[in-house]
C-alpha cells in the first residue's frame, strides 16, 4: 500500500497539490470524498449500470411523497434509449441543440436547458435533458471528438429501484472526535430505512424482521434476509412496486475504524442499508496512487484533469462525478473495466453477513431486468 492510513495520504495531497488554498486540509479532505464518489460511479458503469444511473437526484419516502432526499446515485428502470450523433459539432451542446438532431420529444414531455458538453471539453454526467409526468431522460456522452460526438439518450422512470450513497465519516488528524460523524451516519441511516416499501424492525431477541406492504392495507413480514431475497427474485407487482434495494459505500476518515474493527457510526450504517460496502484504505490509496502519485499511462488525462481543477490558477471544476473532463471520463471508463477484477477488491461487504459484490451486481440486474412498465402500472 503506497500510504499506511488515509490520514497520511491526506497529509501527501495537502502538501504537495493543496498547499496554496487557505485550508489545505479541509481540501485535500473534500477532495478524497470527490475519489469515493468517483470510484463508486465508474464501478456501476463497468457493472453495466451507467445509462440506468441517475445522479443526485430526490428520492421520496416511501408513502409519503412530499418529503424527499437527494441521494448521489439512484438507479431506474429503463423505459427506452436512443443514440444520437452530433456533427459537424457545434460548442457548447445543450439539450437543445442535442434535440434538433434526435427524435421529436413525446407527448408532454419538456426539455430542460442543459450544457451537455462545453467548449473547453468539460462533458456532464447523467444530464437531465427532458421530463414528463412518469420519468426523465438523461445524456451520456460515449464519444467526444474535435467535429462530432456521440450522445446516448436514456428514457427512465422517476422511481429507482436501488439507491447508491456515499459516506466519509471518521476524525480529521489533530481532532480528538469528530461532532458530525455521527451526525453524517444518522442521516444516511434514516434515508436508507425511509425509501423503501420493504422496512426492517427488531425483534426483542435481536433479530431484523421484514415488513412489506403489498397494498390494501395487507402486511407481509419475515426474517429480513430473507424476505428481501424473495422479493428480488420475485415477480409479484404488489412487492416490487415501490421497493428500493439501498446501499452504502463507506470510506475511512482519519484512520478511525477497519471494517473488522466498526465503530458506531459503521454499525449505525450497517444496520440500515441493505447492503453496505467498506471501500478500504489500500484500495483508495491504490487508486490515487495510479491517478496522481506515480501515474498509470492509461490515467494521464484523469491526472491531468484533476490537476487543473484544484490548481492555484483553477477556472473550474471538472473532476466530479457530475462534470468531468471528457478524456478522463473516457481514461476512467477505461481503466475500471480493465482493471475491473481489481477495483472489486478495493471494497469490503460489511453487511449482509457473507454478502459478495457479485452478489450486488447479480441483485442489481435482477432488478433491472423485471418488467417496470408492468409492475407500475396502477
Amino acid at each position: 500500500m503506497p500510504y499506511p492510513s488515509v490520514d497520511k495520504l491526506q497529509r501527501a495531497l495537502a502538501e504537495d497539490v493543496f498547499a496554496h488554498t487557505n485550508d489545505k486540509k479541509k481540501a485535500s479532505g473534500r477532495a478524497l470524498g470527490t475519489f469515493v464518489e468517483l470510484v463508486t460511479f465508474y464501478t456501476l458503469c463497468a457493472w453495466g449500470f451507467r445509462n440506468a444511473t441517475a445522479i443526485e437526484r430526490p428520492a421520496p419516502e416511501f408513502a409519503n411523497p412530499e418529503i424527499t432526499h437527494n441521494v448521489e446515485f439512484s438507479i431506474h428502470p429503463i423505459v427506452g434509449t436512443r443514440t444520437v450523433t452530433m456533427a459537424p459539432l457545434s460548442l457548447p451542446l445543450t439539450s437543445k441543440k442535442l434535440y434538433r438532431s434526435a427524435d421529436p420529444l413525446s407527448e408532454g414531455s419538456k426539455i430542460r436547458e442543459k450544457q451537455i458538453y462545453s467548449r473547453n471539453g468539460v462533458m456532464r454526467n447523467a444530464a437531465v435533458v427532458a421530463e414528463c409526468a412518469s420519468g426523465f431522460t438523461t445524456s451520456h456522452i460515449d464519444h467526444a471528438g474535435r467535429d462530432d460526438c456521440t450522445v446516448t439518450l436514456t428514457d427512465l422512470l422517476t422511481a429507482p429501484f436501488a439507491i447508491v450513497e456515499c459516506k466519509r465519516v471518521g476524525v480529521e488528524e489533530g481532532m480528538r472526535k469528530g461532532p458530525q460523524t455521527i451526525e453524517k451516519a444518522k442521516q444516511g441511516a434514516y434515508v436508507a430505512r425511509t425509501v423503501s416499501s420493504l422496512q426492517k424492525f427488531r425483534l426483542q431477541s435481536g433479530k431484523v424482521q421484514g415488513v412489506i406492504d403489498v397494498g390494501k392495507g395487507r402486511l407481509r413480514t419475515g426474517e429480513y434476509d430473507t424476505l428481501l431475497r424473495q422479493v428480488i427474485d420475485g415477480i409479484d407487482p404488489d412487492e416490487l412496486r415501490h421497493f428500493i434495494l439501498t446501499v452504502g459505500v463507506v470510506s475511512n476518515h482519519g484512520n478511525w475504524f477497519t471494517s473488522q474493527n466498526q465503530n458506531k457510526e459503521l454499525r449505525v450504517l450497517a444496520h440500515s442499508y441493505d447492503w453496505l460496502l467498506f471501500l478500504t484504505d489500500s484500495g483508495l490509496s491504490q487508486f490515487i496512487d495510479e491517478l496522481l502519485i506515480k501515474p498509470a499511462r492509461e490515467l494521464k488525462p484523469a491526472k491531468d484533469a484533476f490537476l487543473a481543477s484544484y490548481c492555484a490558477r483553477k477556472t473550474g471544476n471538472f473532476f466530479t462525478k457530475v462534470k468531468i473532463d471528457a478524456q478522463a471520463d473516457q481514461a476512467l471508463k477505461r481503466y475500471f473495466q480493465l482493471h475491473e477484477g481489481e477495483i472489486e477488491a478495493w471494497f469490503n461487504v460489511i453487511a449482509p453477513e457473507g454478502g459478495t459484490l457479485e452478489q450486488l451486481r447479480t441483485d442489481l440486474k435482477k432488478l433491472a431486468d423485471k418488467d417496470w412498465r408492468r409492475i407500475r402500472s396502477p
